[in-house]
């Protein structure tokens, strides 16, 4: 996925497979809407074929890309034999758009076309289901809005979009992975059993249990619990567990996947995008995976981190920088004078797996990247570095805040249930608010699984981290690990419902949703 941009806004192709998920500028220009069907499409996964789903635009490809001060305007067809919805993750339509099933808008009869008409907000994006078995399903597709310093750069943007995939249906990896058989993948000494059942006596939120809109020290009463540290009392994150307890173990990743994908490819037969010596790229990533955190490592290439989830932030220099699911990372590279080869590999945490592109100049030997790492890649921000570090480019307005509300993250492998406020969806109490409020949430996750929270409708900034307090980056998907907490302050807007959930989808699956109501 490639697009080349001079100073004169002219597009140049990239390779045949990258023009798949691109649109040329002239297509987008028209007065008439855009068009876009769901539907189904043939992936070489390895040498087997995949039948998965897609977003297809008018061109052919996948996904979406509009001008700066473009309009989102966009007829959706239902192209296939099921009911489907798609939502616009990092926008912010009017909430009747917002492409959450019978919120308030039904799911799509096969055959059927809805127009969507609204501001876009400039930025990284995606669109993908709202049906969690479909978006595993690989119902989804970038959707890139660009600012005008996009097309005045001479440079090249490349979007990398990853996915993890299974050639078993998502009912039955569901299903494995509730049975505790999908995979084992924990760090010694940090195991979930020690998480309470969320309907036993530590409900964090069930009927005898934490509301929205208690305080922190009525939190902290109902719990028995000092969460001024953000660890549970006795609790060593380095292993000696619980006082008292047996050792417990953080689970990183509940499934193995059977391949990992950068632009719908394998290691095995990677995207090999073109580049100039001594150009310029800035790469556009997408964590549009189901269930997998990921590394994005430029090897030899210094990068410089220039946004997150589509806003931008002070850059930060590195090579490697980490990503959960629904988040999105633009890095700025500079390739260096000659002839050469790049790879950019997105690692799976916790593990050896990994998928990737590759950065060549014409000419150039392309290396073979094997599909497994010969040592396994470290936990992605257990101590919250890379977001402490982090600084938006234009923060939010400093006001004090109006409300705070407390969002406890819990769940276990065993049961597999995962909630919010010790609720699971159907018996959500949704987290309040008034339009116009400066309105703090804090995400307090005592899980041993990192959960990416989502808040549909909104941008927030990240304000505190534990308790430090700083003015962080704006986001719409924050990372939230284990043992941790991490507030977020955002303007209410919209008087409505508002999704607010965890993108693992099996935990979304499997009950980790609520909304934030949002009143006039």
């Amino acid at each position: 996925m490639t697009q080349k941009i001079s100073r004169r806004g002219v597009l140049a192709a990239g390779a045949a497979m990258a023009a798949s998920f691109a649109l040329p500028r002239a297509a987008l220009a028209s007065d008439g809407p855009m068009t876009l069907s769901a539907t189904t499409r043939v992936l070489d996964i390895d040498g087997r074929a995949a039948t998965v789903l897609g977003l297809e635009n008018a061109a052919g490809g996948q996904g979406l890309t509009l001008d700066p001060g473009q309009r989102f305007r966009a007829d959706l067809t239902n192209d296939l034999a099921e009911r489907m919805i798609v939502h616009w993750h990092g926008q912010i339509p009017p909430n009747a758009q917002d492409g959450v099933p019978d919120m308030p808008m039904p799911l799509f009869a096969p055959g059927e076309t809805r127009r969507y008409d609204y501001a876009a907000t400039p930025g990284t994006h995606w669109m993908h289901s709202h049906v969690p078995v479909q978006e595993m399903r690989l119902l989804a597709a970038p959707l890139i809005v660009r600012r005008p310093e996009d097309l005045a750069a001479d440079r090249q943007e490349v979007v990398m979009f990853l996915h993890d995939f299974s050639f078993r249906t998502p009912q039955e990896v569901l299903a494995e992975i509730r049975s505790g058989a999908g995979h084992d993948d924990a760090m010694p000494g940090m195991q979930g059993a020690g998480v309470a059942d969320p309907h036993a006596g530590h409900d964090m939120g069930g009927a005898d249990g934490a509301m929205p809109g208690m305080d922190m020290s009525e939190m902290e009463e109902m719990a028995g619990m000092d969460m001024s540290s953000g660890a549970m009392p006795g609790h060593d994150m380095a292993g000696d567990g619980m006082a008292g307890a047996a050792p417990m173990q953080m689970d990183l990743n509940d499934f193995d996947f059977d391949a990992y994908l950068a632009n719908d490819r394998t290691l095995s037969d990677p995207e090999v995008v073109r580049v100039d010596p001594g150009g310029r790229v800035l790469l556009r990533v997408i964590n549009a995976a189901a269930a997998t955190v990921f590394w994005i490592d430029s090897g030899d290439l210094a990068g410089r981190l220039v946004a997150v989830d589509g806003q931008p932030v002070r850059a930060r220099a590195g090579s490697r920088f980490g990503i959960a699911m629904g988040q999105r990372l633009d890095i700025a590279i500079d390739l260096p004078a000659g002839r050469g080869a790049w790879p950019v590999l997105a690692l799976r945490e916790g593990a050896v797996e990994r998928a990737g592109l590759i950065l060549a100049t014409p000419g150039a030997h392309v290396p073979v990247i094997p599909a497994r790492a010969e040592q396994a890649a470290p936990p992605f921000d257990l101590d919250l570095a890379q977001e402490s570090a982090l600084r938006a480019a234009t923060a939010l307005e400093m006001r004090e805040a109006d409300a705070s509300q407390m969002v406890m993250l819990g769940g276990q492998m065993q049961p597999y249930i995962w909630t919010i406020n010790g609720r699971v969806f159907e018996e959500r109490i949704p987290v309040p608010a008034r339009q116009g409020q400066r309105v703090e949430l804090v995400f307090h996750n005592m899980s041993m699984m990192g959960h990416p929270m989502h808040l549909h409708g909104h941008h927030f900034q990240v304000v505190a981290v534990n308790d430090t307090r700083f003015a962080g980056a704006l986001r719409d998907t924050v990372y939230v690990p284990p043992m941790s907490r991490v507030t977020v302050a955002l303007d209410a807007g919209e008087s409505a419902e508002w999704m607010l959930h965890c993108h693992h989808m099996p935990h979304l699956a499997s009950g980790m949703m609520t909304t934030l109501a949002v009143r006039g």
